[in-house]
């Protein structure tokens, strides 16, 4: 069990109170029912008991469950009670008023919540149920600093009159946990663009896609994309892994180009993206760019896949 990576989300504070402000606007002490699905050491879910749920059923189904456990008797919150399977697996499961799962990764939809929560609505909510989080907003903005093209293509200077070029195509070809500067993005972030949008618990559409643009005010070399998201907990209460938002523990995602694409200004850049997230086959990525003169016309085309960047 590896007890640092649950370290980190209990050292997340912006993470921990937006959750906590969720839970505080949807549930009415001495009334409310909550699960929580994927509660790790079961501090949400504490969280739950403390704001005076009436009951909170967590569901986890790895080691750290025996963690969630002691805790849960180390609090003496009596009103929770902890089942040890994925929430998929649980039949005949109690109904609730509210179902919450942080299941967000780097890439959000990486830990599969969006079939989790379809199977939680329609077996784990009441009808007027609430889910939590209920949005996630994708966006997308061109990277226009080199550095972390600098970083990845090492391979063409390696020396000693040799060729490395097919690692450094492995390299370009996979996605980078990474924490940008507005200096790296384009209008520092501001031409940041939304790709894609998950209704959780009512979206059953576990492969997403999404095409975005932009035409240049000024000339820029574009050397790949950034990606983050923000999730929309409750009305007025939202999580965001932007570069601008307070630090959590997530941070953004780099999404490499092979060939940097040089735009004059009035040429434009399209992204393409697309994902395939679930529980046997893991998450697939792959995305694209096109740049286009100023007349529309086509100039370059690359298509990248997280697929080739995996060794053999």
């Amino acid at each position: 069990m590896r007890i640092e990576y649950h370290r980190t989300l209990i050292a997340d504070r912006v993470r921990n109170q937006a959750l906590h402000d969720a839970l505080r606007r949807v549930i009415t002490p001495g009334v409310t029912t909550v699960a929580d699905i994927g509660a790790g050491t079961g501090l949400i879910g504490l969280m739950a008991a403390k704001l005076g749920a009436r009951e909170v059923t967590l569901y986890e189904a790895a080691e750290v469950v025996a963690v969630a456990e002691d805790a849960i008797r180390t609090n003496g919150a009596t009103v929770c009670e902890v089942i040890p399977c994925h929430s998929t697996e649980m039949e005949d499961p109690p109904r609730v008023d509210v179902v919450v799962s942080e299941t967000l990764g780097n890439y959000a939809l990486e830990e599969n919540i969006i079939d989790t929560l379809v199977d939680a609505r329609l077996r784990h909510l009441k009808d007027g149920g609430v889910i939590i989080p209920a949005r996630i907003h994708q966006f997308v903005v061109p990277v226009i600093s080199d550095r972390f093209h600098r970083e990845l293509t090492v391979w063409d200077g390696v020396g000693f009159d040799l060729d490395l070029s097919a690692a450094r195509a492995m390299s370009l070809n996979n996605v980078y946990v990474r924490s940008f500067a507005a200096d790296d993005l384009l209008d520092r972030g501001k031409a940041a663009k939304e790709w894609d949008t998950v209704t959780l618990g009512s979206d059953a559409n576990s492969e997403r896609e999404g095409e975005v643009s932009w035409t240049l005010a000024s000339p820029h070399t574009v050397y790949g994309f950034a990606t983050w998201w923000e999730a929309e907990l409750v009305p007025g209460v939202t999580l965001s892994t932007a570069p601008d938002a307070p630090r959590t523990h997530w941070e953004q995602l780099y999404f490499p180009l092979e060939t940097p694409m040089a735009l004059e200004a009035g040429e434009s850049v399209l992204a393409a993206l697309s994902s395939r997230s679930s529980e046997e086959l893991g998450t697939h990525l792959a995305w694209g760019a096109v740049h286009f003169d100023r007349d529309g016309a086509s100039k370059a085309r690359q298509s990248m896949d997280l697929d080739k960047g995996w060794i053999p």
